[in-house]
C-alpha cells in the first residue's frame, strides 16, 4: 500500500466530512466511520511521523504544552467598534455616513459573544493564529486555534490570506462542560464567552481541545488585494474557501432596513444555539469604508448596536467610596450578589453625588441592576413601592475614605476629588496607571504585585519602581516572588526606559492625556521639555488638543511635584524623547499628502515606508482615490496601479521613493 496516499486520502475524507458537519450541518458518513478514519490515521502518523501534514485533523485533538503564548504583530490593526444602543444613535450613525456617502447600503451581522481571532492562510494551510490583544499586538494561540474544527486546516484555493473572526462555545457545549465540571467538583463558567475565552489560552492544546470551540468568519483585513470591493463579496468569498460564514448576514439598502434586522433579531436571539449580545452594521463598499476612515481606536464605517442590558432586581446593602488615581471619589454600591446578562454581580457604580441623588438610591433599597453595554453594573433605579422605611437617606462624605483630607469639587464639574498628592489609594492607582500596557508598559508589574510591593513599603511613588532592585533580597522572602519572577521584572523595568515619549506622557496621568494625544504631543514637541515650555496658545492651536486638554498640560507642568518627578526619571535614564523608526523630519513633498503603497517592495517593508511617510507628515491609505497624491510602486502591483493611471495619479517606482527619503 502507497502509505502517503492513504494519509493523503484519510486527511481528505476527515475534512470533508469536519467541513459537512460543521459548516454545511450535514453528514456523509456515521461517526462509528469518522472515528475509524481518525483512528486509522493517527495510528499512520504515529509509526510514520514523516508522513505528518501540518493539515492533518488529528491536529484537532490537541497536542503541545507551551510555557507561555509568543506574542503576534498584527499587520493590519484589529480594532474594536464604537458602541450604539439605541435606534436614535443608530440612525445617527447613518446620518454621520451619509454626510461622506450617498446613499450607502450596510452589510448586517449578528454579534457573537466570544473573542476575536486572526486566522492566517499560507497556500491555503493555516498556519498561524492570534487573539486580538490590544489590537496592534496579540498572542500567538495557533495550536488551540486548530482544534477548533469549525475553522478549516485547509482552504479550498492555495491562497495567501488572513481572515478574522470570532472564537465561541455553543450555548450547548457551555451546558455540557460545566455539567461535568460540577460533578468533578470543579468551579462553575458563568457564561460561554468567559468559558470560551479560558479555554482559547490554555497552554495545554488538549485542554482546548475537549471544550469544543466554535468559530465564525466575518472580516477580510485587505478585499482589494484580492479584487473584491464589498465587504458581502468579501463574506461570500471567504465561505467559498471553506470558512464558517454566519447564514444571517444580510444587505440592508437604508437605516429602516438595519432597523428592521435590528428588531427581528432582538426577538430571535434566544433561538440562535450561541450568544449574541447585538448587531454589526457595517457600510458594505470598500472604497467608501476607505473615504470614511477610522478614528484612533475604531473604524467610522461600522458600530455595534448593543442589546438593551438585562436587568435584574436585589438589595443594596451599603455605599462605599473608591478613589481613582486623579483623587475622584466615586460612590459604588455594595450588593446583594446577583447574576446579571451571565455574571455575578456584587458591586455596581453610582458614578457620583448628583447621580445618586436625582434618583433617590438609600441604603437598604431594592434595587434595579444592568449591566451598561453588557460589560459594566450599574444601579438603574431604586424601586420605591418596596421601602419599609428602614432605608437610609443618601450623604456624600467630605472626606478622603483613605487619607481623611477634606474633599474639594470644582463648580464645572459633578465629582469630588482628594486633593492630597500623597494619598495612598492615589498612589496605588497612579503606580497602576504608570506601569500598564498603553503606557510604560511594565510586565509583570501589575495591580496586584503594585499593591503588594506599596503595602510592603517597596513602592511609593514612580521613582520608587527603578530601585526595587534594592529589595531583591526582601522580595525573594515574600510569597509567591521567586528569582525567576523577579528577574523578569527587574528585565521589563529596564527596558521601560527605552520607551518612546508617549508612553511616558500617558503613564503620567495628566488629566485628559489618553493615548492617542501622547502621540500627538510626542510626535509634534519631540521632547519633553519642549512640552514643559508650550504656552497654553501653542498647545490650544495643535490640531484635535483644545482649550480643555491644552489648560490641563500647562497646570500639570507647573506643578513643582510634577516637574521633580520628570527631573528624577531624566536622573534615572528615562528617555524623554519621541523614538521614531527613522530620524526624517516633516518634508514638503511629504506633509500632509496621502500615499498606497502597491506591489512588493524588495529593499524596505510596507511597515517601514508607512513609518517614514507618517514621519514626514504624510499618510498611507489602503485604496487609490482622486486625493491620492502618489502611488509608490513596488513588484507585481495589483489593481491600485491600473487604478492609479486612469486617474493619472502620480507614479512612484520603489527607487524613486528611496531617493525621495534620502535611502538610496
Amino acid at each position: 500500500m502507497d502509505l502517503k496516499k492513504r494519509v493523503d486520502e484519510l486527511i481528505k475524507i476527515i475534512n470533508k466530512a469536519n467541513y459537512d458537519y460543521y459548516i454545511d450541518n450535514t453528514s456523509n458518513i456515521t461517526d462509528q466511520e469518522y472515528d475509524r478514519y481518525m483512528q486509522e490515521l493517527m495510528m499512520l502518523e504515529s509509526t510514520y511521523p514523516e508522513l505528518v501534514r501540518e493539515d492533518s485533523p488529528t491536529v484537532r485533538v490537541g497536542s503541545k504544552v507551551l510555557d507561555k503564548f509568543e506574542k503576534v504583530t498584527h499587520k493590519i490593526p484589529m480594532l474594536s467598534l464604537g458602541n450604539v444602543f439605541n435606534e436614535e444613535e443608530v440612525r445617527s450613525f447613518d446620518e454621520k455616513v451619509r454626510k461622506e456617502i450617498d446613499n450607502p447600503k450596510y452589510v448586517c451581522e449578528l454579534k457573537i459573544d466570544g473573542l476575536s481571532v486572526s486566522a492566517t492562510y499560507k497556500d491555503g494551510v493555516l498556519v498561524k493564529g492570534a487573539t486580538r490583544g490590544d489590537g496592534v499586538t496579540g498572542e500567538d494561540i495557533t495550536n488551540n486555534v486548530k482544534t477548533i474544527k469549525s475553522l478549516p486546516l485547509t482552504l479550498t484555493e492555495k491562497v495567501n490570506i488572513e481572515v478574522r473572526g470570532e472564537i465561541y462555545m455553543s450555548k450547548k457545549s457551555f451546558l455540557e462542560i460545566n455539567k461535568q465540571r460540577e460533578k468533578d467538583n470543579e468551579p462553575l463558567f458563568q457564561n460561554p464567552r468567559n468559558a470560551a475565552s479560558g479555554s482559547v489560552r490554555q497552554l495545554d492544546s488538549k485542554i482546548t481541545a475537549k471544550r469544543k470551540l466554535d468559530c465564525i468568519i466575518y472580516h477580510l483585513p485587505n478585499p482589494l488585494d484580492y479584487n473584491i470591493y464589498t465587504h458581502y463579496d468579501a463574506l461570500e468569498y471567504m465561505r467559498k474557501l471553506g470558512c464558517p460564514v454566519s447564514e444571517n448576514n444580510v444587505i440592508a439598502n437604508n437605516v429602516d432596513e438595519v432597523i428592521d434586522y435590528i428588531n427581528k433579531w432582538t426577538e430571535l436571539r434566544d433561538t440562535l444555539p450561541y450568544e449574541i449580545d447585538g448587531i454589526v452594521i457595517k457600510v458594505n463598499d470598500i472604497n467608501d469604508q476607505n473615504k470614511l476612515g477610522f478614528t484612533a481606536r475604531t473604524p467610522k464605517w461600522a458600530v455595534a448596536y448593543k442589546f438593551p442590558a438585562t436587568e435584574v432586581t436585589t438589595r443594596l446593602i451599603d455605599i462605599i467610596f473608591t478613589v481613582g488615581r486623579t483623587g475622584k471619589i466615586t460612590p459604588n454600591a455594595v450588593l446583594e450578589p446577583v447574576k446579571v446578562a451571565g455574571s455575578t454581580i456584587a458591586r455596581a457604580t453610582l458614578h457620583n453625588e448628583d447621580n445618586v441623588l436625582v434618583k433617590d438610591i438609600r441604603k437598604g433599597d431594592i434595587v434595579v441592576i444592568r449591566k451598561a453595554g453588557d460589560v459594566i453594573p450599574e444601579v438603574v433605579r431604586s424601586i420605591k413601592e418596596r421601602r419599609t422605611g428602614a432605608e437610609e437617606r443618601f450623604r456624600m462624605i467630605d472626606t478622603c475614605p483613605i487619607c481623611h483630607t477634606k474633599l474639594i469639587r470644582k463648580d464645572t464639574e459633578a465629582d469630588y476629588y482628594c486633593p492630597n498628592n500623597e494619598c495612598n489609594a492615589r498612589n496605588i492607582e497612579n503606580l497602576i496607571h504608570y506601569a500598564e500596557r498603553d503606557a510604560m508598559n511594565i510586565e509583570g508589574l501589575g495591580e496586584s504585585v503594585i499593591e503588594d510591593l506599596y503595602n510592603e513599603g517597596f513602592l511609593k511613588s514612580i521613582t520608587d519602581i527603578y530601585h526595587l532592585e534594592k529589595y531583591e533580597k526582601e522580595l525573594l522572602l515574600l510569597e509567591g516572588y521567586g528569582a525567576k519572577k523577579i528577574n523578569n521584572l527587574k528585565e521589563a523595568i529596564l527596558k521601560s526606559k527605552d520607551n518612546s515619549l508617549e508612553r511616558l506622557l500617558f503613564g503620567l496621568g495628566i488629566r485628559q492625556v489618553g493615548n492617542k494625544t501622547a502621540k500627538l504631543l510626542a510626535r509634534q514637541y519631540k521632547n519633553i521639555d519642549n512640552i514643559i515650555n508650550a504656552t497654553f496658545e501653542e498647545l490650544n492651536s495643535v490640531n484635535d488638543i483644545g482649550p480643555i486638554i491644552a489648560k490641563n498640560i500647562v497646570e500639570y507642568f507647573n506643578n513643582e511635584d510634577n516637574i521633580k518627578l520628570i527631573n528624577d526619571l531624566k536622573e534615572l535614564g528615562i528617555n524623554m524623547t519621541y523614538i521614531s523608526n527613522n530620524n526624517y523630519t516633516e518634508s514638503d513633498e511629504f506633509l500632509n499628502k496621502t500615499f498606497v503603497l502597491t506591489g512588493t517592495l524588495n529593499n524596505i517593508t510596507r511597515e517601514q515606508a508607512t513609518e517614514i511617510i507618517e514621519s514626514l507628515g504624510g499618510k498611507v491609505s489602503s485604496s487609490v482615490s482622486k486625493k491620492t497624491s502618489a502611488v509608490i510602486l513596488g513588484d507585481n502591483p495589483g489593481s491600485k496601479y491600473d487604478k492609479a493611471v486612469s486617474l493619472n495619479i502620480p507614479i512612484w517606482e520603489e527607487d524613486e521613493f528611496l531617493e525621495k527619503i534620502n535611502l538610496k
